[in-house]
């Protein structure tokens, strides 16, 4: 599994993670019963400390992407996560300000949201 990770960044490390898991499983790279790296493997491979990757992976278990036992180890969900409309919304609304502070118009948020939505379908497909 390869990451691109931004130590510079100001997203934490684990987040960063836990947006590319998630962002593999929507586009279709990742799919449900794929088994994931185990933390270690993870955390070798990115450089990063085992409890950084413990985080991630503890927080895409709680939103419901992945599953985890000790004997079949770590593997991303059959069941799409129960997102709330609250929280998808609130999300929206910060990226809406910061993209209207930012000078952008409404027209070309629309549209980047559409793309953004859309890549996702592409990549899914390839």
């Amino acid at each position: 599994m390869l990451m691109q990770l931004d130590f510079s960044s100001d997203d934490p490390i684990f987040k960063q993670i836990r947006d590319q898991l998630v962002m593999g499983i929507a586009c279709g790279y990742l799919l449900p019963g794929d088994k994931l790296p185990t933390i270690r493997a993870l955390a070798n491979e990115t450089g990063v400390n085992v409890m950084t990757v413990n985080k991630s992976y503890q927080l895409l278990k709680q939103e419901g992407y992945i599953t985890a036992d000790r004997r079949g180890g770590t593997i991303v969900s059959g069941q799409a996560p129960e997102a709330s409309a609250t929280q998808i919304v609130a999300s929206l609304n910060l990226h809406a300000a910061t993209a209207k502070l930012s000078g952008m118009s409404r027209d070309l948020w629309l549209d980047l949201c559409g793309q953004a939505y859309d890549a996702l379908s592409r990549k899914e497909k390839e």
